[in-house]
């Protein structure tokens, strides 16, 4: 799978609130890191922000449950992120 490993019951759909980033995860809470935004992270904190606020910018959109469901939604968001066009 693109996201996950194969076997994975249980994942998060996140939605990145900073990059509009869509993407898979195993954790479930309600904040999470985006893979993306993660890479570019400026840790100079400022006297107003905090580190998680810079971490932690994707919002838990849904939770998938059950291995057959999981995989499906990993395929359907792997299609807009691979540059393969096999699928047109």
């Amino acid at each position: 799978m693109y996201f996950l490993e194969d076997g994975t019951t249980k994942c998060g759909f996140y939605e990145c609130k900073k990059c509009d980033y869509r993407f898979l995860s195993k954790v479930t809470k309600a904040k999470a890191a985006c893979p993306l935004c993660e890479q570019d992270i400026d840790y100079e904190i400022g006297p107003d922000e905090s580190l998680e606020d810079l971490l932690e910018t994707a919002e838990l959109i849904d939770v998938i449950e059950g291995e057959e469901e999981v995989k499906r939604m990993d395929a359907l968001l792997s299609v807009a992120y691979v540059d393969d066009e096999s699928w047109l």
